[in-house]
C-alpha cells in the first residue's frame, strides 16, 4: 500500500497551493497529490474565457510547468479518483481498486457541474465548462461548424462564455431563470449593465425563462424546448447552473456538511486529520456576519491552501481572508471585493454609460462589498473601506471624484 505523510485530494488551485506552502514551509515530509484528471494542476478561470477563445493555450495554463513538482518531490497520482475514505485506519480507496494510507489527509476536490433535471440532458452536444475536456469537446463542435448555441445560466460562467461564443462568430442565446443575470451575486445597477453589453454585443438575452426539456435527433442535441412551448434550435448547449461539492467519500466516512464539509476556522473537519478547502469547504464567514457559506473562487481556494499548510507545520493563523473575484467579459474587466449578500443600500459612483463604475454595497450604513467595472483605483479603496468596516458619508462615498481611499477611517 502506498503511504504518504500528506495526501491531497484534488490536483486543482487549491491542492497545489498546498502542496507549493508545505514546501515553501520547509515540510520535509513526502506529499501525495491525487488528481482525477489527468493533467498536472491548471488554472481553472481562462477555460471559459482565454483558453475558449483560443487566445491561451493549455500549456500556458499550468499552475507551475509539470516538472516542477517532481522536483519538489511531490508525487503526482493523476487520472485517479478516490472512491472512499476510511478515517480510522486513514486509508483512501481509490477508483483503479488500490489503496493509500495518510499521516494528514486534504479534501481540494471542488465541485462537478450541476446538470440541468429534464429531459434530454445527457444528450450530446450539452456541455458544462469545469475541466480541460469539457472545453475541448465543446472546442471540437466548435471546429465541426456549430455555431448556434444556446447557454443556459446568467451567473459569470455563462456570462462569460456567451461573450466568448459571440467573438467566435456564434448566435448566443442566453436564458436566465430568474429575473436578472446575476441576481444572486449582485445588485440591480450591475445586472442592468450586463444585460445592456450582452444584448449591444448580439447575443438574445432571455430573463425570467424556463427550460422544459432539450430535443434532439440521434441523441445529438437540436433545441431546447421552453414552458411556453417554444423551441430555441441549438447545434451547442452551455450549461452553467451552479456546481454541486464533489464530497460524497468524506461525507460517507462521517464528515459533518451537506452544501460543503463543515469546517473550523484552520479548515479542519470533525474527522482526525482531516481538512477540506475551496469550493467544497463551508466555513463561518466574518465577511458573512458569521453565517457559514461556501466560497466559488480562486482566492478561496489558495488563501485556504495557505491556512492548511501552515497548519500542517504547526504554524495555526485563522483563515480570515478577504473575498475577491473577477470576471472578463468583452472588454470589461469587474473586480469584486467583499459579499454583498444580505445588502439594505447601494451607491453607484460614476455612470455606467462610461462603461466604468462601481457599486459600492452597504448595510446598516458600513460597506461590505464593491463592484467594480474598469475601476481599478476603486477595487483598491475599496477593499481597505470593506476590511475596515468603513461607514463613510455617502455623499462623498457617491462621488466618483472623491478617491475611495480618502474615505477610508484613520
Amino acid at each position: 500500500m502506498q503511504q504518504a505523510d500528506v495526501v491531497i485530494v484534488g490536483a486543482g488551485h487549491g491542492g497545489a497551493q498546498v502542496a507549493l506552502m508545505l514546501r515553501n514551509q520547509g515540510f520535509e515530509g513526502t506529499v501525495l497529490m491525487i488528481g482525477r484528471e489527468p493533467e498536472a494542476p491548471y488554472e481553472r478561470p481562462p477555460l471559459s474565457k482565454e483558453y475558449l477563445a483560443r487566445e491561451k493555450t493549455f500549456e500556458r495554463l499550468y499552475i507551475r510547468p509539470p516538472q516542477f513538482w517532481a522536483d519538489k518531490a511531490v508525487t503526482l497520482m493523476l487520472g485517479t479518483e478516490v472512491t472512499a475514505v476510511d478515517a480510522a485506519t486513514k486509508v483512501l480507496t481509490l477508483s483503479d481498486g488500490n489503496a493509500v494510507q495518510y499521516g494528514k489527509l486534504v479534501w481540494a476536490t471542488g465541485g462537478d457541474p450541476r446538470k440541468l433535471s429534464c429531459a434530454g440532458a445527457d444528450l450530446a452536444g450539452v456541455h458544462g465548462i469545469r475541466t480541460r475536456a469539457d472545453v475541448d469537446r465543446l472546442m471540437g463542435e466548435l471546429d465541426g461548424g456549430a455555431r448556434r448555441a444556446v447557454v443556459i445560466g446568467g451567473g459569470y460562467i455563462g456570462l462569460e462564455a456567451a461573450a466568448v461564443l459571440t467573438k467566435l462568430d456564434c448566435h448566443v442565446t442566453l436564458l436566465e431563470a430568474l429575473p436578472r443575470v446575476l441576481a444572486r451575486v449582485a445588485g440591480e445597477d450591475l445586472s442592468a449593465f450586463y444585460e445592456a453589453e450582452h444584448r449591444a454585443h448580439g447575443v438574445d438575452l432571455h430573463t425570467g425563462a424556463m427550460v422544459d426539456c432539450l430535443e434532439g435527433n440521434g441523441g445529438k442535441v437540436t433545441g431546447v424546448r421552453m414552458a411556453d412551448g417554444s423551441v430555441l434550435p441549438a447545434e451547442i448547449v452551455i450549461v452553467g447552473i451552479g456546481i454541486i461539492p464533489a464530497i460524497a467519500p468524506l461525507l460517507l466516512a462521517g464528515a459533518a456538511g451537506g452544501n460543503g464539509v463543515d469546517v473550523d476556522e484552520f479548515c479542519r473537519t470533525n474527522l482526525p486529520d482531516v481538512f477540506a478547502i475551496g469550493d467544497c469547504a463551508a466555513h463561518a464567514s466574518d465577511f458573512a456576519e458569521g453565517a457559514v457559506i461556501r466560497l466559488e473562487s480562486v482566492q478561496n481556494a489558495n488563501d485556504m491552501g495557505t491556512t492548511v499548510a501552515k497548519a500542517i507545520c504547526g504554524d495555526l493563523h485563522p483563515y480570515k481572508a478577504t473575498p475577491w473575484f473577477w470576471s472578463n467579459q468583452y472588454d470589461l474587466r469587474l473586480q469584486t471585493v467583499g459579499l454583498s449578500t444580505g445588502h439594505d443600500q447601494t451607491v453607484l459612483r460614476g455612470d455606467p454609460a462610461t462603461r466604468s463604475f462601481s457599486v459600492v454595497y452597504l448595510k446598516a450604513g458600513r460597506v461590505i462589498a464593491l463592484d467594480c467595472v474598469n475601476m481599478v483605483k476603486d477595487y483598491v479603496g475599496g477593499r481597505k473601506l470593506v476590511e475596515a468596516r468603513a461607514t463613510p458619508d455617502i455623499d462623498r462615498l457617491a462621488d466618483a471624484a472623491t478617491p475611495l481611499k480618502e474615505l477610508i477611517p484613520a
